[in-house]
């Protein structure tokens, strides 16, 4: 079904922290369930908007983490596929996935990047990728990828970030200095571009905004650190972080707070799109 061959080189635009990101998502594996309600809520916006498909051969769910959408798509009948690859960078959320799903013999764990993806061309009928792509290095050779193994007629559908995402965040640290603490998201306009790049042309778009509330800005951070992102945020800044400057952020931040708790902003762009 599947191999693996050596990624063709490629010139990056930007360089993330990959192996960071890899440990930093395996070492929150263990809390991740506990911390994921926005993730879950998302994901199950983006398996309405998949809608019911019916018999397909084989679906790849991209960057899993404990399989969350893989047991939606079981539970509510999405598809019925013949396969499910549930494929993550981090090994410990594959392990953990595999525990959940009790071993279904339809479904094969897979440990890799999806930007380098280890499957033969025209051999999937569905990508779902929920909140992951906006750890890719390099989304124009992510999609470009995907469509090399998407059948004809396949069909992708996925959720990331947008740039609006911690926005409050972003203005809390805007006042005590001029450096970039929280990582930058792609916005429409470039995903639309990234796609077209890749081979894509028929794809929709849809924003939504989703507010989450927190009693203070160390709760705000101690989830982020659950989810696995508290690496690539603070891997932005190369400079190091004073107590006092960290201190400034959150007396900057509580200025935004209402009826007691302090709002966090997560754009999301939804995407559908078809070969």
């Amino acid at each position: 079904m599947y191999g693996y061959n050596p990624p063709p080189k490629f010139v990056r635009k930007k360089v993330l922290p990959k192996t960071k990101i890899k440990q930093s998502f395996a070492v929150a594996s263990s809390s991740y369930d506990s911390a994921a309600l926005l993730q879950r809520n998302v994901g199950i916006n983006l398996l309405q908007r998949v809608g019911n498909i019916g018999q397909v051969d084989t679906v790849v769910d991209l960057g899993c983490g404990t399989g969350f959408l893989v047991t939606e798509i079981l539970r509510q009948k999405i598809c019925l596929p013949q396969q499910i690859i549930a494929l993550d960078i981090a090994l410990p959320m594959l392990q953990i996935a595999r525990n959940k799903l009790n071993n279904n013999k339809n479904i094969t764990y897979l440990c890799a990047d999806a930007e380098y993806l280890p499957l033969q061309p025209q051999s999937v009928d569905l990508v779902i990728s929920n909140l992951a792509f906006q750890w890719c290095d390099n989304l124009e050779k992510t999609f470009a990828d995907i469509k090399r193994i998407l059948k004809p007629e396949g069909q992708l559908y996925f959720t990331t970030f947008g740039a609006h995402t911690l926005r409050e965040l972003k203005s809390a640290w805007q006042q005590v200095d001029d450096y970039n603490h929280v990582n930058s998201f792609h916005n429409p306009a470039q995903l639309q571009n990234f796609l077209q790049q890749a081979g894509f042309h028929e794809f929709e778009l849809e924003i939504r905004s989703y507010t989450s509330t927190y009693v203070s800005v160390l709760d705000l951070m101690a989830e982020l650190k659950q989810l696995g992102a508290h690496t690539v945020m603070a891997g932005c800044n190369k400079q190091f972080t004073s107590r006092s400057a960290m201190q400034r952020m959150i007396s900057a931040y509580q200025q935004q707070e209402e009826n007691g708790r302090i709002p966090a902003t997560f754009e999301v762009i939804m995407v559908a799109v078809r070969v």
